[in-house]
């Protein structure tokens, strides 16, 4: 075989045996030649994973950690951050990953219409971009990965009307931990397409994105509009995982109102066992960091993508046990 070829099929060490070169010189320029040898073969794609929220919203636990795993499985480098609602620090990471030649980009839609000029400066890189969480079909990504976030809105509304929870005339009480974002508008979208015919009225409410300070928030809005409301829809894991301390708080008993809403963490699992929830919605969160890196490397490799996969499912009394038992395991 020639010399190239078998620099290409032998290890280091046999090379320089084969080779029996006995000058430093040579010796020398074939220690570099295994240098990059082994740097090539040991080199990882990066695949960038960018979230809009933070690290204290139970979702993100589960989803980076499938990220995480992801990485682990497919032995690939996983770079992961947390924006805090902050779409100026979301947009800079995810041009920072643009800049440094990302083998693949996953991240939210913070904002209706803020991803598109940036989805447009991947492609022209050839970096692959796939939404999760929240969508924004706009922008051009390649796939979402998620909720239908206005059929989630639909879902909570009509489980309130078919159990006949609310009338017409009644408000139902809409906590968030950012309005005006992505999240927040589909779904309010879609409660409103159930309640809007029905003369059933709702409020969203800024809640906040502070752990502590949004159990206070909701607390006192229940001390001084309590009596106004005849149900609940929490459009967020953090004000869904508050409603037991909140009631507590308030000395409201578990089923004082119906609530229903997001339920990927344990706290609004215990909720919903207790009676504090009626029904919750699991978007299978760990997925949310899972599949999007395999995607990308599904991508990276050359397959064809162009689909989106939906992932939601919701859970009650009936079914709660196998949800506690997933998420204790986290």
């Amino acid at each position: 075989m020639n010399g190239m070829a078998f620099f290409e099929e032998s290890s280091c060490g046999n090379l320089y045996w084969g080779y029996k070169m006995k000058k430093a010189i040579g010796l020398a320029l074939l220690s570099m030649l295994c240098i990059s040898f082994n740097a090539t073969a040991q080199a990882k794609m990066n695949f960038y994973w960018i979230s809009h929220g933070s690290e204290g919203d139970p979702i993100w636990v589960y989803a980076v950690n499938g990220a995480k795993a992801a990485g682990t499985a497919l032995n690939v480098n996983v770079k992961s951050s947390f924006h805090h609602n902050d779409l100026a620090l979301q947009v800079e990471a995810i041009k920072s990953a643009i800049a440094a030649n990302a083998d693949g980009i996953a991240t939210t839609s913070p904002t209706p219409g803020a991803l598109k000029p940036l989805v447009d400066l991947a492609k022209s890189k050839g970096i692959p971009l796939i939404i999760f969480n929240s969508d924004d079909k706009a922008s051009g990504r390649l796939a979402y990965v998620g909720a239908n976030l206005y059929q989630a809105g639909v879902q909570w509304a009509q489980y309130l009307v078919d159990k006949k929870l609310v009338k017409k005339g009644d408000k139902v009480w809409l906590p968030v931990e950012v309005p005006g974002a992505q999240y927040q508008v589909d779904e309010t979208a879609g409660i409103a397409s159930i309640f809007d015919p029905l003369g059933i009225k709702y409020e969203v409410f800024n809640a906040g994105g502070d752990p502590s300070g949004s159990i206070q928030n909701m607390a006192d809005y229940l001390i001084g509009h309590g009596n106004e409301i005849a149900a609940m829809i929490g459009l967020g894991d953090m004000v869904m995982g508050n409603v037991k301390r909140v009631w507590s708080s308030v000395n409201w008993k578990a089923g004082k109102i119906p609530v229903v809403g997001w339920g990927n963490s344990i706290e609004t699992a215990q909720a919903t066992k207790e009676g504090y929830v009626l029904a919750a919605t699991w978007q299978y969160p760990d997925s949310l960091g899972f599949v999007p890196i395999t995607m990308l490397y599904m991508a990276k490799k050359g397959m064809l993508l162009g689909y989106d996969i939906t992932t939601l499912a919701m859970y009650d009394k009936t079914n709660i046990e196998s949800y506690i038992k997933m998420m204790a395991k986290k």
